[in-house]
């Protein structure tokens, strides 16, 4: 039922068709004459990114000053649904202050290999932990009015061709893995818009795929918002319509809005899907206006204070060896504190995300206002050149071999992740390993800083006393650092993601990023420590580990029930004490597992968690509710959940690897004669290792043949110059870009040449407001086989004209 009736009743085909497409990048379209305003949309997930029209500059740097918080990464492992709810409405007071109604985030998808380049903007390998945080993070925003937009919907796991990608997941994995934290933040929080990946899903482009869109957010999760397109990620527009996209973004400059009228006129769109279209924009647009307050102010040193306590409960104390840490001031001695990034943080990651923050803090300032005296070395160029490395590190050696201590600043440089582009490899920079075991040589008590978005690996693990873990911690994220060192903050971050030893070890390592396509996951629900518990694979560091300055003790575990029948969830009770001697929190983890199993399952799945603080000697008692769903499983048989008969084991951890607690629990269910016996036909993922699954292994949990990718013809809108690479107009291009963009480096070049290079043709017009029309994409496409060139040189020539007078407006825009 319409809930906009009467005022959908007053517009024209064209006026419905026009509000389905953006006005530019960051507008929705207004019909005036019925007193339908425009509205604004914004990034990103931890900071808003509003475009400043009026600076001369353009592109994604130039926007006002906002709080650069933690990324989703950092905050995911404070666990503090509490925190992350004020997180998000602090960054809707500046969403108020700038007059935007919805901000493009959070970010929930899995993290199936620490190499995509934008893990740094989603929360965690679990979808129990970031369902949580991104549903807190969608409550906060949408409390004081502001809508937000839950993404990358779904299946979005690596920046590799992610524009015609088709990632092909079992529906098992599916429904348990990749889909699961969309539906525990829609039915929890119910975001005002969820927002289609690039990728397709089992052979249908996300943004025409009916299944997604209509079946399972719409008819099963309950979603009563809009759906809206990533900024470029249409491919069909009428099919995206009928199959449950709402909004197309940004704007193909009404190119689409004409293939909607036609295709209603046609009868290929009914008009009455239309109008539901509509209404869900409609409403959109008038909370978006009602909950405008012009001449509101944020309180900008309010929210960086909220920025640097998010940092500091977020960061994750790794290794503490003979309690090192926290730092201590001893007269006559000083600690070395050595490495670019202890002055000039690495506090975001780059890409659509990226915030020009309203101050920044310098991490020297911090170590000169702390009680312990400090000397500084550079250690390595701050944007990683490699000129003068033997000098940089020289210097940090004579100046650590006299300290009592060395805190050594590393991490992944900004040309390491972005979006837009993956890693290649787990490794830190050569300069940032080298500098490490060098400062060790001179030096028995190192303690390491990391400052990045991702696992890496640690050679030097073994021959240094303490790790701390600072991620990416947003704009106050060098105090907060120093807090934690001196002890001025007591560290109480758990990961929300496995470190494993290399990236040998990980369950993707043989086909990531795949180059190909159809990216087949073969390793179906196992990923992350799901994966390393499975084939009792040593780790670097587990899921939810982290260390404190204090010690805590688990005791007196209970059920409320031990026999249970499907459809009920459990009430999980458990007492948890401060046995060190300072206040601190601690993370205790409830997972369930089942361990004689007609299906191939995990060792154990994460299913709740609390976060308790403690003062020294206080205890608490504490409870868990599980719910049903977490004995469930999903199966492809009757395609609905099922719960197994027998019995179940619940553990309460400390980690993923640290289990101090256990209870037993048995389930009575009839769904035992629905369950399919597949240990034979796919015995791999019983008791082999996953990620060896062959693809006859994979097609027996998938259910058959995969639901290929269409081919991508020359002449096809789909169709690139990375494709076209080998001829024509498009080898040129190819090889002009690489050789410009070679020799400059850094972040910069390496997203602006994938983009260039991967980016489909029709985006060429989706992306410039219709500056560049569907016949000049025909042109070019024409040139890209260096066929009927004179033609195809016409078709562009003939739109130029138009495309370099609007050009200037278009890019003040982005």
């Amino acid at each position: 039922m319409l809930k906009h009736k009467d005022l959908i009743s007053q517009m024209t085909l064209e006026e419905k068709a026009s509000l389905c497409s953006g006005k530019d990048f960051w507008h929705l379209k207004s019909i005036e004459r019925l007193g339908l305003p425009e509205i604004m949309v914004c990034d990103g997930p931890h900071g808003l990114r509003k475009q400043n029209a009026e600076n001369k500059k353009v592109g994604i740097g130039n926007s006002y000053p906002a709080t650069c918080f933690p990324t989703a990464v950092t905050t995911a492992c404070s666990w503090d649904r509490d925190l992350i709810y004020k997180m998000g409405q602090a960054l809707a007071e500046e969403c108020l202050q700038h007059g935007v109604s919805v901000l493009l985030g959070p970010g929930v998808n899995m993290k199936r290999s620490p190499l995509c380049g934008r893990n740094f903007e989603y929360f965690s390998e679990d979808p129990e932990l970031a369902g949580e945080m991104g549903a807190a993070f969608i409550a906060g925003v949408q409390s004081k009015g502001i809508g937000t937009s839950l993404k990358h919907f779904a299946g979005n796991s690596q920046e590799m061709k992610r524009m015609t990608s088709n990632s092909i997941i079992d529906e098992r994995a599916l429904r348990e893995i990749y889909l699961r934290a969309f539906e525990k933040a829609v039915k929890k929080s119910q975001p005002w818009t969820v927002m289609n990946a690039y990728n397709l899903l089992n052979g249908t482009y996300c943004s025409e795929n009916e299944w997604l869109q209509n079946k399972v957010l719409r008819e099963e999760w309950g979603f009563e918002g809009a759906v809206v397109s990533d900024w470029g990620a249409v491919n069909d527009r009428v099919a995206g319509l009928n199959a449950g996209n709402d909004l197309e973004m940004p704007s193909s400059g009404g190119v689409n809005d004409a293939k909607i009228v036609e295709a209603v006129k046609c009868g290929v769109i009914d008009e009455a899907t239309l109008d539901e279209r509509v209404d869900k924009l409609v409403d959109i647009i008038l909370k978006g206006t009602a909950n405008k307050k012009p001449g509101y102010k944020f309180d900008v040193k309010a929210h960086n204070l909220l920025s640097r306590q998010i940092a500091e409960q977020s960061m994750v104390l790794l290794k503490n060896e003979d309690n090192i840490l926290p730092l201590k001031r001893v007269e006559g001695e000083y600690v070395a504190v050595i490495g670019a990034f202890a002055d000039n943080p690495r506090y975001q990651g780059a890409g659509s995300s990226i915030i020009n923050p309203t101050m920044i803090d310098s991490g020297r300032r911090a170590f000169n206002n702390s009680p312990i005296s400090v000397k500084f070395a550079d250690g390595y160029d701050r944007a990683g050149k490699r000129k003068n490395e033997d000098a940089y590190i020289t210097e940090a050696c004579n100046l650590a071999k006299n300290a009592s201590k060395a805190v050594v600043f590393i991490g992944l440089t900004d040309d390491y992740e972005s979006e837009g582009f993956d890693r290649s490899t787990m490794k830190l920079p050569d300069g940032h390993n080298r500098l490490v075991e060098a400062v060790s040589r001179v030096n028995d008590n190192v303690i390491v800083v990391l400052e990045g978005g991702s696992p890496v690996e640690m050679p030097w693990a073994d021959d240094v006393k303490a790790i701390l873990n600072a991620y990416l911690g947003g704009q106050s994220v060098a105090p907060a650092i120093v807090d934690v060192l001196t002890g001025k903050a007591n560290p109480c971050g758990k990961l929300a993601e496995t470190y494993p030893i290399c990236l040998k070890d990980t369950p993707t390592s043989f086909r990531y990023p795949d180059t190909k396509e159809d990216v087949q996951y073969r390793e179906s629900i196992f990923i992350g420590y799901r994966y390393y518990d499975k084939v009792e694979r040593n780790v670097r560091f587990p899921f939810g580990f982290g260390l404190s300055y204090t010690s805590f003790e688990y005791s007196h575990i209970k059920l409320r029930k031990k026999n249970l029948t499907k459809g009920e969830g459990a009430k999980v009770t458990f007492t948890i004490k401060n046995t060190g001697d300072v206040a601190g929190s601690e993370i205790a983890q409830v997972y369930v597992a089942k361990p004689e199993s007609k299906v191939f399952r995990a060792p154990k799945e994460l299913k709740g968690f609390v976060k308790v603080q403690l003062q020294p000697g206080e205890e608490k008692k504490v409870t868990v509710e599980l719910d049903d769903r977490a004995f469930a499983f999903w199966n492809t048989a009757t395609e609905d959940w099922c719960v197994e008969s027998g019995e179940y084991k619940i553990f309460v951890g400390a980690s993923s690897r640290d289990i101090r607690l256990e209870a037993v629990a048995n389930m009575k269910s009839e769904d035992d004669a629905t369950i399919v016996d597949l240990r034979e036909s796919a015995g791999v993922y019983f008791d082999g290792d996953p990620a060896r699954a062959r693809e006859d292994d994979f097609k027996t949990i998938y259910g058959g043949e995969f639901k290929l990718a269409p081919e991508i013809t020359n002449d096809s809108l789909n169709n690139s110059i990375e494709r076209s690479k080998d001829k024509g107009l498009a080898k040129f291009i190819y090889n002009t870009v690489d050789l410009a963009m070679k020799p400059k480096g850094g972040v910069g070049s390496s997203m602006i040449t994938n983009t260039i290079m991967q980016t489909p043709i029709r985006n060429y017009v989706s992306m410039s407001n219709g500056l560049f029309t569907e016949d000049m994409a025909d042109g070019l496409l024409k040139l890209f086989e260096g066929k009927d060139v004179a033609k195809g040189v016409g078709k562009i020539a003939k739109g130029v004209p138009n495309a370099l007078v609007n050009l200037k407006s278009l890019l003040k825009s982005i």
